[in-house]
This record gives structure tokens, sequence and C-alpha cells, in this order.
């Protein structure tokens, strides 16, 4: 990929991670961290997919990123992308944010494409997120992708879309709807 390229996808990514710590209610923060990524087009492997390193952690408060935005930075929202861009090639960003059966509700009044997967039916000797990606993208890539947990793994959401534009404007939509019910 060109240098403008390169440079294009962690301009828009290093403004996303902005808005997010701005922006939304640290509340979707997961235990483990938040990662927002976003791929190069024809992106085939995590070094081709720029995020956050350390991830995105609730820091007084508020949404924080720990390092800087690179390429290679996150394997794990990184496989989420690549297993996706195999079904749409234009679903070239993710996120996770915390579960809530709220944040589920809130989604699907809001009218997003939703899947989920169950982790106890994952073969073994796979990768849940590409298993799980994977289960839910044999139609269409669904706006939020979400699973429960298992044992020692944290239930988590997982947005989607064409770049990190779309996905935060979606997670503060969400964001939002979540907090003004809570109020």
């Amino acid at each position: 990929m060109s240098a403008e390229e390169r440079a294009a996808v962690l301009h828009d990514l290093e403004n996303a991670v902005k808005t997010i710590c701005s922006a939304m209610d640290s509340s979707l923060v997961p235990e483990v961290g938040m990662n927002i990524v976003f791929a190069l087009p024809n992106a085939t492997d995590p070094g081709d997919v720029a995020g956050v390193e350390g991830r995105i952690v609730r820091l007084k408060g508020k949404p924080h990123p720990v390092g800087a935005i690179a390429f290679g930075a996150s394997d794990h929202v990184a496989r989420i992308v690549l297993t996706a861009m195999r079904h749409d090639p234009t679903i070239r960003c993710a996120a996770n944010i915390t579960f809530s059966g709220e944040a589920i509700a809130v989604a699907e009044e809001m009218m997003f494409d939703i899947c989920s997967f169950d982790r106890v039916n994952e073969p073994p000797g796979t990768r849940t997120m590409d298993w799980g990606v994977e289960q839910c993208c044999t139609d269409e890539v669904p706006d939020i992708i979400y699973d429960r947990g298992a044992v020692g793994k944290e239930p988590m959401i997982r947005i989607l879309g064409e770049d990190p534009g779309v996905v935060v404007h979606n997670i503060l939509m969400l964001s939002r709807r979540i907090t003004d019910t809570n109020l």
C-alpha cells in the first residue's frame, strides 16, 4: 500500500479515537479494554490493520487510549475486520464495546442488523473471532456481532462499518440512547 493510504488510515483512526475519548460514555469500555481498528483496502493480515496499542481503557471516568495508533497494534479486533472483509471488502473498520442486554435492545430499536454467536459451539482448534464472525457473515456482514461470553471470556459487542466515521457514529448513537434511558 502507498504511504498516502497508510497515512490516511492512521489519520482517520486518530480522529475516531479522539471522538470516542471525548464523547463516548465510559461504561461502554469493556473490562479488557476497547479497541477500534481500520484496515487498508485489500488488507490480508493484522499488519495491514491499524489500531490502538494497548487499547482504550477507562481512566478517571473517561475513555483513554493507552498507546499510539499503529499498524499491527491489534490482533483480536483486526481478525474481526479481516474476516468481515472476506465477505464484504468495504467493511474495513470494527470496534469492541462492553456487552449488555440493554445495549442490544437499544441497537434493535435503532434497526441495526445484529447477529450473535455462542462460544459453546466453537469447534476445537479454531480462533473465536475468526469462527464467530464467520458464523455471522454467511449472508452479509451485520452492523453488530455479539456474544455472551464464556468461562473466563467477557461478553462483547462488536460494531462494524466501512470506516471509523461510521463505526464511531454508531457507537455514539448507542451511547447517547443508553445514557438517556438511564437518566
